[in-house]
């Protein structure tokens, strides 16, 4: 049941991110206070071990009414940790961000508005930028299995590309978005489910964008506003570990669940 006097739910995951968690709370706190938006913040800790525990502990002890942590002792990867949280989610609008996000203004406010006014909107997104100001390609279309290695080798060269492309302000529907930022109704969880826990790191976030899109929402790409992402990437480069594994393992996944590899769905023009 969605409690009447909390607006935004806000899931936060981490990982041995302290530096980032501390950042992304700190300007989290400030944009809610200045939005005026009544919310709670769900912080799932994934086993870290560099005192990401004891500074959650230390906000929960100075709000305890809107800083919720929930504490695993293992990394349980994306989609289970985020579901524990999405479960316990009471408000009207749910948020997911990761922690190495940095928020400002009154982002959460402005994607609320234009999801209140678009009626087939089932998500909406904001434009990320890294920490040196440039574009972060946080959205795209489906992947295919050629597209994916091309972006998997070449993202960098796509992202320098597409920033040197003048960015109109319009919104824009996209096929999917990154899960570093989601803003989304709560009754969208009741119509499309909860994070596909077959996918333990990624891709989850294509997964649910195109089950979004499967049951008629659309995802709105709101570029006027933006966030910045100090993304950490652990699971890019060459070097061979855990999470590069999952996220091979999750693309197959991934295209064996909705029967393709090589033409994606297509759901406007």
């Amino acid at each position: 049941m969605v409690k009447k006097n909390i607006q935004t739910s806000i899931v936060i995951l981490s990982w041995n991110s302290k530096c980032h968690l501390d950042r992304c709370l700190s300007s989290l706190l400030g944009v809610l206070d200045k939005s005026k938006l009544s919310s709670e913040i769900f912080v799932v800790d994934n086993g870290s071990n560099d005192g990401s525990v004891e500074l959650l502990e230390n906000y929960h002890r100075n709000d305890k009414r809107i800083i919720k942590p929930v504490f695993l002792g293992k990394n349980a990867g994306t989609t289970y940790s985020r579901n524990l949280a999405l479960k316990q989610a009471e408000g009207k609008y749910i948020v997911i961000l990761d922690s190495d996000i940095e928020l400002n203004d009154d982002i959460l406010g402005r994607l609320i508005n234009v999801l209140e006014n678009n009626d087939r909107a089932g998500m909406v997104v904001p434009k990320l930028v890294y920490g040196n100001g440039s574009l972060q390609k946080s959205t795209d279309v489906f992947p295919t299995f050629y597209r994916k290695l091309v972006r998997y080798f070449f993202l960098k060269q796509m992202e320098s590309r597409d920033g040197k492309i003048p960015e109109m302000d319009n919104i824009k529907k996209v096929d999917y978005a990154i899960s570093a930022f989601w803003l989304f109704r709560r009754e969208i969880l009741s119509d499309v489910g909860f994070l596909d826990e077959k996918i333990f790191y990624a891709p989850e976030d294509v997964d649910y964008c195109l089950r979004l899109w499967k049951k008629g929402y659309e995802i709105l790409y709101v570029p006027e506003v933006s966030a910045t992402h100090h993304a950490q990437e652990i699971s890019r480069g060459f070097k061979i570990n855990k999470a590069m594994i999952e996220h091979i393992k999750g693309l197959f996944y991934f295209f064996i669940k909705h029967r393709y590899f090589f033409r994606r769905p297509i759901f406007y023009t």
